[in-house]
Parts: structure tokens; sequence; C-alpha cells
């Protein structure tokens, strides 16, 4: 009878050779018996190097330790042999007969194929995008949602119980500059003219959002624009260059002279916006279980319980007014400032609450995406953990280079402020959905990457996610011409399956679940890319080169099956990094 497919041949040599290990030696727990692809196939599939491992321990040889554990490892009906190769590597060599049944497992599996059990239900939070909600998602913002959300979907399939979550900036100074910069343009809709500071946002959705507040209220908010301008000097009035306090001085005046109308500006302008950012990042793909407000921080008191404990455990201590947090014991170059002269809590103060609450929350892990240049953030958050005698390590924070876009060869300018950006919208109406996605997640976070619009536009073969794409179209054309049932490929005899492309095929469709576990062990959505990207390379030569509706039954149903299976893992890997597989292109 024939043996079923062990589920992954690298966890049963691992045990194979942890066994022939126990023979030979008491295994210390630091050694970690992992195995590698090896790069050429004459080299067998996998390579280990436990005899090196153990040498030292033994006094002999790599190579004698090897041969020692190749004569005590148990048989199994994967195995064709085993080598001593180099210094003393193990080579180990997958029958044909196991590649070619494996096919039944992946189309038995179908959506499932690649998920594990690395995660074992372990309970993760995802923390991406959270942009100040100060107007359109830009490029930038982008490509921390693709790696965000692709990374949430690895996990997932890794077995991990995954929650996403947005953070919501609504507590802070730039939402009342967006409501000053609002208040302003509404008020030139009324014909009362203030210079408008050069340092408030100036896109035209700022314009946007006063045109809908004044076509609802009319003159309700309109106040003489003597009050604003007070404490303002005279040169600002005319050159509208404000420096940041000057900013500060129109804000309080503005709430002054609102009273509770501010709150109603302030709450419309975070609504629009954030209603604005919600829609365009699920017309990207990713959606969030939870929008998480800073404000809620306050408004529950958790900000001002958060520093008394840290006041409870003398990490705090008051100097010119502000009350300081003691980061350097935590290897921070300076200490910070959680509480200014004025009483107001600070951002930091604010997100070390919040990081509070995610652990009271019962999350087990708590990944954090942030942009590159938060860098020098890290040591002191992971800092107030530890102060809060909270694990730091359970805080895995990613950096997200920024994104530079590239039209025409021409670097486009992506300031939020000043309004001449590039939005997530506008590249994804360019280049599509699936493009954006793809192409932001090519390269590890934290490498630079340089987005090439007219590449990303192009149908060729230098198009990566077009080259992945066509691969699945390819097999569907091919399958659509045959008049079978695809289902009962499932059961197919591939013994046929022989030639050495078919079998490398075969091994790299086996790698699949691997590099699932891996991305999610790194936590390297690119990973998967690189994958599909090679798969797809595979398929093409395969496809250019053979025949798939021959006569020969059994060698018919074999190469189907494998297609299929082909197409099976483009389209579980492209829905992890939210790509869609066309069935036709």
């Amino acid at each position: 009878m024939t043996p079923s497919v062990h589920p992954n041949f690298k966890t049963h040599f691992a045990e194979l050779l942890h066994q022939a290990a126990s023979h030979i030696t008491t295994l210390d727990t630091s050694i970690r018996i992992e195995l590698a692809r090896t790069k050429q196939a004459d080299h067998g599939d996998y390579s280990c190097n436990l005899a090196m491992q153990l040498a030292k321990t033994l006094r002999k040889s790599p190579r004698e330790v090897a041969q020692l554990l190749i004569d005590k490892i148990p048989a199994s009906p994967y195995l064709e042999r085993i080598e001593v190769a180099g210094a003393g590597f193990i080579n180990l060599f997958l029958k044909h007969s196991a590649k070619q049944q494996y096919l039944h497992s992946i189309l038995q599996s179908q959506a499932e194929f690649g998920n594990c059990h690395f995660g074992q239900g372990r309970k993760v939070q995802v923390e991406f995008v959270s942009a100040n909600p100060t107007g359109p998602l830009h490029v930038g913002h982008g490509r921390g949602a693709a790696i965000g959300a692709s990374l949430a979907n690895i996990l997932t399939a890794a077995g991990f119980n995954v929650s996403r979550e947005f953070y919501v900036n609504d507590a802070g100074r730039q939402m009342d500059i967006l409501t000053l910069s609002t208040w302003l343009r509404y008020l030139e809709l009324n014909h009362i003219h203030v210079p408008f500071p050069e340092n408030a946002y100036q896109g035209g959705y700022v314009k946007t959002m006063a045109q809908l507040i004044f076509q609802a209220h009319a003159e309700r908010y309109v106040h003489h624009p003597d009050l604003l301008l007070e404490g303002i000097p005279a040169n600002a009035h005319a050159t509208a260059t404000h420096t940041d306090e000057q900013l500060d001085q129109l804000i309080a005046n503005a709430k002054n002279i609102l009273g509770q109308d501010y709150a109603y500006i302030h709450n419309f302008v975070l609504t629009e916006q954030l209603g604005d950012c919600r829609n365009d990042l699920m017309e990207f793909g990713v959606e969030f279980d939870t929008w998480f407000s800073e404000q809620s921080l306050f408004d529950n008191g958790l900000v001002a319980h958060t520093i008394q404990l840290l006041e409870q455990k003398h990490y705090l201590y008051q100097q010119d007014g502000a009350i300081w947090f003691r980061s350097t014991d935590f290897g921070d170059e300076k200490d910070r400032v959680v509480q200014r002269e004025n009483g107001q809590f600070t951002y930091f103060a604010s997100d070390i609450a919040y990081h509070l609450n995610k652990f009271e929350r019962g999350f087990e892990q708590v990944i954090n995406i942030w942009g590159a240049d938060h860098h020098g953030y890290i040591a002191r958050v992971k800092g107030a953990l530890q102060a809060l005698e909270l694990d730091p390590a359970k805080l895995e924070i990613l950096l997200v280079q920024f994104a530079v876009l590239y039209r025409d060869g021409k670097k486009a300018p992506m300031s939020t402020r000043s309004g001449e950006f590039v939005t997530l919208r506008e590249l994804r109406q360019e280049v599509g959905k699936d493009a954006a996605r793809f192409f932001y997640v090519m390269r590890k976070s934290d490498q630079h990457l340089d987005f090439d619009l007219d590449l990303a536009k192009s149908q060729s073969n230098d198009n990566p996610v077009y080259y992945v794409q066509y691969a699945h179209a390819r097999v569907c054309s091919v399958l659509a011409q045959w008049d079978g049932d695809v289902a009962l490929l499932a059961k197919a005899d591939t013994d046929a399956l022989s030639s050495p492309a078919e079998l490398a095929l075969l091994q790299k469709l086996i790698d699949f679940p691997d590099t699932v576990e891996m991305a999610a062990k790194e936590f390297s959505p690119h990973l998967i890319a690189f994958y599909l990207r090679e798969l797809a390379s595979e398929f093409h030569s395969y496809y250019n080169s053979t025949r798939f509706l021959v006569p020969e039954i059994p060698l018919l149903h074999a190469r189907l099956a494998l297609i299929a299976s082909i197409r099976q893992i483009l389209n579980n890997g492209l829905r992890l990094l939210g790509v869609d597989a066309p069935d036709k292109m």
C-alpha cells in the first residue's frame, strides 16, 4: 500500500535526525536541528549541519559524526538516500514517488494548502497604517498598508489568532491644525479673508470640507477675524508666514471664539477624513478589526492611570515644570517628557497608555508597523513597557522605508501639508490594486523602494505581478481546453512526472508551506512575493517546452494535476498578498 504523504518533509527529516542523534549523544537543548533547501539538485533536496554542531562535543570530525548519524537514521518511506557532503553536511534526497504523490495533498487541501500550525492559536495584534486623519492617504501610507495587511494574512495562515488594528490619532495637534485650516477656508466662503498660514493644511480636500460645512450651516460659524488674530504679529498677518507658536495661538483663539462649535468642526473634519481613509483602504483590499481612538485613552482615564503607575515605580521626575520619564534607564539617548508644564500629556504618554492597553486586552504578541522615521521611538516605547513590568520582547516593531514614486523617470512630490502629493487612490487608479499591492511587498519592509509606475502598468514579463498572474491565467486556459473534471485530478496517477523540470516544479510546490512559515517567523511578506515569481518562472519555462493535452491518458492526467496544483498555489500565495488571480488576461 502506498504510504500517505507526510505533510512537511523538513519536519519529518528533522525528527529522524533527532532520533539518530539520541543514539550517539545527549542532545544539548541549545542545538536546533534545521534543514535548508539545497540550491542544486545533485546536492539533494535538503541539507543539515547537525554533524558540525555535534563534532566538538563528540571530539570527532564533522564528517565522522555525519556518518554516525546516517547509520542511525530510522527508515522512512520518503527518503531515497542520504549522503555526507563537503565539511560534514548531511544531504537528504526525497523519493520521486513522495514528490509525485504530494500533488494529491495540494489538490485535496485546495485553498487551505500552505496553512500550518506554527502560531498555535496565539493571540497577535498587528497595528499598521495608523496615519493621522488629516488628509487623503498617500503612496507612502500605501506601503505600510500593503505590508501590514499581507503580514496579517500570512500570520493567520500560519496559525495565529490575528487582530488588525488602526490607531486613530484624533487627540493631537495635527487634528487642531486641520480644524483651523477648514474653518479658515469656511470663512473665505463667507467673504471673510484671513491670511491662510503656510504651515496649515493646503490641500483641496480642506476646501471641499469647508464647502460642505457652508452648504449645511451657511453663516452659523462666521466670526469677525479681529479676535482670531489677537496675539499674532502684524507681519505674520501680511505674509501668512507663521511660526509653530503663532499657529498654536491661532488654534487657541479659534477655540475661544467658537466655543462648543469648535468641537463640531473638529468632529466633522475627523469623520470626513477617517471615512475617506476607511473607504480608500477597503478599495485597496485592506480592512481592520478595530479602529482604536487615541481620544478614548484620555476619556477613560487610561493615560493618567498609566502615568500614575510609572510614578509609583519611581520612573518619573519633575524638571522645568514638566514631568519626565527616565527612558535613559532603558537605553534611550535622553529622558522624555510625558506631561508638559501646562498640564497637557504628550503624544508619548498616550502611546505608553495605548501599548499598556494592548497587553491588557490579552495579546500575546504585538506587532507595530511604523514608518522608518520612527526609528528613534523604539527604545523609549520598549523602555516604558519594561518599566511597567511587561516583556518588551513581546513588542515587535517593523520599520517601513518610504516608497518613492517615479513617473516618466521623475520623482513625484508627496507632502501632505502642502497639498502636493500623490494619493494612494490616484496610484490605484493608475496602476490598479493588484500591481500596487504586489509592488509594495516585493522588497523587505526596511529596504528603500522605488515604485516604477511605467513598469507596474506594462504587460510584459518584466512586470512581476503581470508575470505571476499570467502564469495563473495560462493554467486556467489549458484546463479550460480539457473536457475532464478537474476535481478528479486529486486522485490522478502522477508517476509519469519524472523529467528534471517536473521534479523541480514538484519540489517548488512542496516548498510553499515552508515559505509561509518562514514569512510568518521573519515577519517578511516579501518572501511570498519572491516565491511566486520563482514558481511562475519555472512554470512558464515548463509551459513553453511541454505539451499538456497529449493522447496518453496517464501522462495527460499527471501533467494536468501538476499544473492544477501550480494554479492552486499561485492562487493561495496571491491571496496572502491581497492580489487577485485572474482566469484570463
